[in-house]
């Protein structure tokens, strides 16, 4: 009787002392189908819609803003494509110091976003050209949160695996109305004029997006609730969880029954833990062994993901210009045509979020190509055929095209994550969002010069890129099989 007593008081010192040391743990029933606390999802996803909206909303007259202060077209898709390029000099530094949580990179990411519109709304009243570059760069920092968005979602702590493209999905809807809403918005608030130095329609957009930042990052300081940081591999190894496990199993009496039990170790300091966070994600990941084919498999997805910012980040930035040329589309025109084709992917994109509980990432990936690549075919023919483009043309190929790789999009990361070890999903959202940051960049600035260069050109460097991409999928089409949902 008194074994008895001893071996459960030790089983409940060890379920205690593993509370204690995991607070991240929540009661799991499923642990392929948890979820995050419903209130901090959706401010990471609103989060996701408002950096696409800001990213976006220059869109429509960022080229004209660039030429009222003596830039070129060329240099308005810098201006669209330069934040990614200081979005992913952060990354590392932030990825190191934030200790597996996110609420520090929200704030970082509303401060820059509220500082970077001003700035960008300031470049008018100053005519000064590159005021409007400097204010996109600080915004770049503020995109460094596209990262956390996609680790968010496909974070082991609090999201199953078979929730991850579920939750990616519902991302690339943000992603879809964040680019319909912004260029939309832009050309609204182009037709407000230029009797006002202060607020106009170039600058109108700046002073907007940074009222609604300031706006939101209340509601981030008062709603969102950060998971714990993350204690180190070595750490939760040898927790009292597991031992609590061997008391029940083991079939002989524990020793801790014939021997003082030892002083179970210092619980870590919140300090301690973001510095064991840090060197886990940098550090441990390497030791796990990953096969050629998982590597192979990493870069296939990281070549999608840059593709797919490559061709929408070109597009984005090439149809004021193209539109403007080929049949005299005011910003304003322009912006409603971005607009109208991301409207239009709405209900294919709610469709994903459902259907994917039920289909393959790959699937999912192939048909997402597929209808690009017929967007990209009629573009073609459109340019190189008729020579003679018009709003409905233009309309239709873009439709396809924006369908289809934000469809594309939604899997890049969520397959890698249920293929590869939890260790290393620190390193493969590093992986893909500098993949996306490659491609959107390279992609913009490819859009704002994409009449100069020529539109057959134009076009038919993204085929080249997307059938680059094809060649890897039917080559590793068995090894990219993966759980649903």
């Amino acid at each position: 009787v008194v074994s008895g007593r001893q071996s459960s008081t030790t089983i409940e010192l060890g379920e205690q002392s593993a509370r204690s040391v995991l607070p991240a743990e929540e009661p799991d029933h499923d642990g392929e189908l948890k979820l995050p606390k419903m209130r901090s999802l959706v401010i990471m996803i609103f989060t996701n819609v408002l950096l696409q909206t800001t990213f976006f909303i220059i869109v429509s007259s960022g080229s004209r803003y660039a030429e009222h202060l003596g830039g070129s077209a060329t240099f308005s898709g810098l201006v669209i494509g330069i934040p990614t390029v200081f979005s992913g000099m952060v990354l590392v530094p932030l990825v190191r110091w934030d200790g597996g949580t996110y609420k520090f990179a929200l704030h970082l990411c509303c401060a820059a976003a509220l500082v970077g519109s001003i700035l960008y709304a300031l470049a008018y009243q100053a005519h000064f050209l590159y005021l409007i570059l400097a204010g996109r760069i600080v915004m770049g920092v503020s995109f460094a949160q596209f990262l956390y968005t996609k680790r968010y979602c496909t974070d082991p702590r609090i999201v199953g695996v078979r929730r991850r493209t579920t939750l990616a999905g519902w991302l690339v809807v943000g992603q879809s109305a964040g680019f319909t809403v912004g260029p939309f918005v832009g050309g609204v608030l182009y037709k407000v004029g230029f009797a006002n130095a202060v607020f106009n329609g170039y600058t109108s957009p700046g002073w907007v997006m940074a009222a609604v930042w300031l706006l939101f990052w209340v509601v981030i300081a008062v709603s969102f609730e950060d998971r714990p940081p993350q204690l180190s591999s070595s750490s939760s190894s040898s927790s009292p969880r597991r031992s609590s496990e061997e008391i029940v199993t083991f079939p002989y009496p524990p020793r801790s029954m014939v021997e003082p039990v030892a002083a179970a170790p210092p619980v870590p300091t919140q300090q301690q833990q973001q510095q064991q966070s840090a060197e886990e994600l940098f550090e441990d990941a390497p030791r796990v062994r990953i096969s050629a084919r998982q590597w192979a498999v990493t870069a296939t997805m990281c070549w999608f993901a840059m593709t797919c910012f490559f061709i929408l980040g070109a597009w984005e930035a090439n149809i004021p210009v193209f539109s403007a040329r080929a049949f005299g589309a005011s910003p304003f025109v322009a912006g409603n045509l971005i607009a109208l084709g991301g409207v239009c992917t709405f209900p294919f994109m709610f469709a994903n979020v459902v259907l994917a509980r039920r289909v393959q990432d790959r699937y999912i990936l192939a048909i997402g190509c597929a209808l690009g690549l017929l967007g990209l075919s009629l573009a073609l023919a459109v340019v190189a055929t008729t020579g003679h483009a018009t709003f409905g043309s233009v309309f239709v190929a873009w439709f396809f095209v924006a369908l289809g790789f934000n469809l594309a999009s939604t899997v890049t990361l969520s397959l890698l994550s249920k293929q590869m070890p939890h260790s290393w999903n620190g390193k493969i959202s590093l992986f893909v969002q500098y993949s996306n940051y490659a491609g959107r960049v390279s992609g913009t600035v490819w859009g704002g010069a994409g009449v100069d260069v020529g539109m057959t050109r134009y076009v038919g460097l993204q085929l080249a890129l997307l059938g680059i991409g094809g060649l890897m999928f039917m080559t590793l089409w068995r090894e990219m099989k993966a759980k649903t949902g």
